[in-house]
């Protein structure tokens, strides 16, 4: 099992930034990589960005390359997502995923969300 906590959220005006924090804890030595994940009022949860473990590879969704870095920090066992020049449209709850397979593509444990509001 591994437990997530994420922190960070809040209300930002469009142009500013916010910084999202992912705290991992219990069997972390077992997952292959991290992600962020978001999900607007009405829509479906969609891909943000994602990192693996050992050799911090990245991948972003088209929406945020440019804008978004995620990183680790392996010695807390915590993931980032810097948001810059943040839009309306990034508005939504954001959740830190783990992904405990290579082989397999699926996030199997997941934070409780962080509310991102950007103002117009």
């Amino acid at each position: 099992q591994v437990q997530l906590v994420e922190s960070g959220g809040g209300l930002v005006q469009a142009g500013g930034s916010l910084r999202l924090s992912c705290a991992a804890s219990g069997r972390t030595f077992t997952t292959y990589a991290m992600g962020w994940f978001r999900q607007a009022p009405g829509k479906e949860r969609e891909f943000v960005a994602g990192i693996t473990w050992s050799r911090g590879t990245t991948n972003y969704a088209d929406s945020v390359k440019g804008r978004f870095a995620i990183f680790r920090d392996n010695v807390k066992n915590t993931v980032y997502l810097q948001m810059n020049s943040l839009k309306p449209e990034d508005t939504a709850v954001y959740y830190c995923a783990a992904r405990p397979s290579a082989l397999r593509a699926t996030y199997d444990y997941w934070g409780q969300g962080t509310q991102v509001i950007v103002s117009s």
